[in-house]
């Protein structure tokens, strides 16, 4: 289980556009990686549009932002055109990145246990380590919780 202080794990995934992305990337940058269950969900969206919203915010505060579901490279371009997202959408089919960062497991939901993406943000410094770990998203409100 990560933890703050935590060096991120190594990761390749694809973005929206079919473009590699791996940790080596984020080296040097201060990353807001978030971690959502699933494009054109009502959850999955308000967060979107809440970090979209205030994205001025977060990138004056020196933040990149990256979001990730098992959604396909597709899926994402939609999404991210769908509601104009001014930020990187990753793709992890393989769930290899998700659980890397623990966040896929067992969840609840309706009171039936499935096994799914967790919502749960990273903030991570700029060299690699994890400087927070944000585990109960609200997220109509998900940049108030970042910008702290």
């Amino acid at each position: 289980m990560l933890k703050t202080g935590d060096r991120i794990p190594a990761f390749e995934v694809r973005d929206q556009n079919g473009n590699t992305v791996t940790d080596k990337d984020f080296e040097g940058r201060k990353v807001v990686l978030y971690f959502y269950p699933k494009d054109n969900t009502p959850g999955c969206t308000a967060e979107a549009c809440n970090l979209r919203d205030n994205f001025s915010d977060l990138r004056a505060a020196g933040y990149e932002i990256y979001g990730v579901s098992k959604d396909s490279e597709a899926s994402h371009a939609r999404f991210i055109d769908k509601y104009s997202l001014p930020f990187t959408l990753l793709s992890d089919p393989s769930t290899e990145m998700l659980k890397a960062f623990g966040a896929w497991g067992e969840k609840k939901m309706y009171g039936k246990v499935t096994f799914g993406t967790i919502r749960k943000t990273f903030i991570i410094a700029g060299d690699g380590t994890i400087e927070r770990i944000i585990e109960k998203v609200d997220t109509k409100n998900h940049t108030a919780q970042i910008l702290l």
